[in-house]
């Protein structure tokens, strides 16, 4: 189901924010891509960008906290019923937590954790907000995996954290590339073991009707992209956006 109106089981990639130092120019760009709308919150809430597709949050933006720097992503939040004790979990499997448990209002509880690769991920506990409403369609999240050169410490500790199954993937035996599954069987998302990564992170993949569109779009918004290529799930392309923030698009085969 693409459309959402309850919070999802642990583990699930379930929200990603951005933190960018021009949120006009990334309302411009985003919106020129994935025909985006937006809405934003006060300034008690950082200037808060809540990003709609068709009425429905998909993501969000908000100006980063330290302008100037570089190293901008897009952040995933892995859904938990109880982000206190997923927080212990993250420690004792050993990762780090580097924002405590917090509430945010009435929309939710959130934190900030780091695997012992050194990838950055949230941990959000939806209330009146349960993350995305709109995923695995067209300009909406499709999915997140993690990247990093040293893949079995990450494995194991989200294995550990959150009870997932891990299962190699047959299709790709040329990659080292690993399911993450949830107790029910469901993937939610992957970790992929690649040498040449210079360090670890999530993608973030968003889905399109149409890679090649998508991408002249990115380009003529301002940002950068890979060429196109098919692969077994898939056209696909990395897009860079005006800040420098990596992510992927995909158009999935139909049918």
């Amino acid at each position: 189901m693409s459309h959402l109106t309850t919070v999802q089981p642990d583990g699930t990639p379930t929200w990603v924010d951005l933190g960018i130092p021009d949120l006009d120019r990334a309302k411009e760009f985003y919106g020129a891509l994935f025909g985006w709308e937006f809405s934003t919150s006060g300034p008690e809430t950082g200037h808060y960008t809540t990003c709609l597709l068709d009425g429905r949050r998909v993501a969000a933006i908000v100006p980063d906290p330290e302008p100037g720097g570089t190293d901008f992503a897009w952040n995933v939040y892995l859904a938990t019923a109880d982000v206190d004790a997923t927080a212990k979990s993250v420690i004792e499997a050993g990762g780090t937590v580097r924002v405590e448990p917090s509430d945010v209002m009435t929309q939710g509880r959130m934190a900030i954790a780091v695997d012992p690769t050194g990838a950055q991920f949230g941990l959000w506990q939806g209330r009146d907000h349960i993350g995305c409403e709109v995923v695995n369609e067209p300009n909406s999240l499709v999915r997140n995996d993690l990247v990093t050169p040293n893949p079995e410490p990450a494995r194991e500790f989200y294995a550990s954290v959150f009870g997932f199954t891990l299962e190699r993937n047959e299709d790709m035996p040329d990659f080292d590339f690993t399911f993450l599954r949830r107790a029910d069987g469901h993937e939610v998302g992957g970790v992929f073991g690649n040498p040449a990564a210079v360090r670890s992170r999530w993608d973030t993949c968003f889905e399109v009707a149409d890679t090649d569109a998508a991408v002249a779009r990115a380009v003529a918004a301002g940002g950068t992209t890979t060429t196109p290529n098919d692969m077994l799930y898939g056209r696909i392309a990395t897009v860079t956006d005006p800040f420098g923030t990596e992510f992927s698009i995909i158009a999935r085969p139909v049918g």
